[in-house]
């Protein structure tokens, strides 16, 4: 069985204004239109939606069951076109931001809330990575925007910007680490213990950092927050984002006294050349670049 959308309003309006008249002149219709089409929804549904026997139509006990499931259907029909519009105006049906461990912005849920707000019918996905694997996730296509620490030139494919935010890195072990409790430390000494350092998927084995290498065979992991709990965990030592360390171990990992350290790393935006960004991801890209987030211009 097919319900007129038509139908459906003049059932949803007559009962919303209290009489046909009054539905008819909200629609632009003739009374005698909407009279039809609520008699043709009756005879469809196989129930009376309305007590004709007074002055005024009152909704039967089926039809105050059945109201909420037609606005619920009305509604539905309207975010079908709602999006049907906006893909057809060239909206990304889905967007996927691959992000750092190392990025934290305090302006960060106000830019995701606007983009909410702006793209509602966006599908969002957020993926954390590291950096050889961010730049891969961009060049396959799987996503269309990357968060990372600046690490120098990119593929030719590859577009790159600086956005204001830095982070901050520095050392640290486990406050049951052995050398949680020395006040100074040279990089020699560092050497002598066990490293957890950042590997990636993509390009194993490759430096990802410039602290020293352990005499002691290193641990790696693909991301800052594995490295973190195997830092907690005491296995070894770690360059880790101060923000990440703040929010999740701060009772738990003390900062190595290391000559050079802590150090700020510069953050960057990524995307493809060979893809352009859609709306979303453009007005995305260009707020993660804001550092003022005007609301005109967001």
């Amino acid at each position: 069985m097919k319900l007129s959308p038509e139908s459906l309003e003049a059932f949803m309006q007559a009962a919303a204004q209290g009489s046909f008249s009054a539905a008819a002149r909200r629609l632009g219709k003739s009374q005698s239109t909407v009279s039809e089409a609520v008699a043709r929804l009756e005879i469809d549904l196989g129930v009376n939606l309305f007590d004709r026997s007074g002055k005024a139509p009152m909704l039967t006990d089926a039809g105050r069951a059945l109201l909420p499931r037609v606005e619920d259907v009305l509604g539905a029909s309207d975010r079908l076109q709602l999006a049907a519009g906006a893909l057809a105006g060239g909206l990304e049906a889905r967007l996927t931001l691959v992000m750092s461990d190392a990025y934290q912005s305090p302006d960060y849920k106000t830019r995701m809330t606007r983009l909410a707000e702006r793209f509602p019918e966006l599908e969002l996905e957020c993926v954390f990575a590291e950096h050889a694997d961010v730049i891969n996730l961009i060049s396959s296509g799987r996503a269309a925007l990357g968060l990372l620490p600046a690490t120098g030139p990119h593929p030719p494919e590859i577009g790159s910007a600086t956005v204001a935010e830095r982070a901050e890195f520095a050392i640290f072990v486990a406050a049951t680490h052995p050398l949680a409790t020395t006040a100074q430390l040279s990089l020699d000494e560092l050497g002598q213990w066990r490293s957890l350092r950042l590997n990636t998927l993509h390009e194993t084995g490759a430096r990802l950092d410039d602290v020293p290498k352990s005499r002691v065979r290193s641990w790696s992991a693909p991301n800052y927050l594995i490295l973190l709990d195997l830092a907690v965990l005491g296995f070894g030592w770690a360059a880790l984002p101060r923000w990440l360390v703040n929010s999740y171990a701060a009772e738990r990992l003390v900062e190595l006294q290391i000559p050079g350290w802590p150090r700020h790393q510069a953050l960057e935006v990524i995307w493809s050349r060979e893809r352009p960004l859609g709306p979303a991801g453009s007005w995305l890209r260009d707020a993660l670049l804001n550092t003022e987030l005007n609301a005109e211009e967001l």
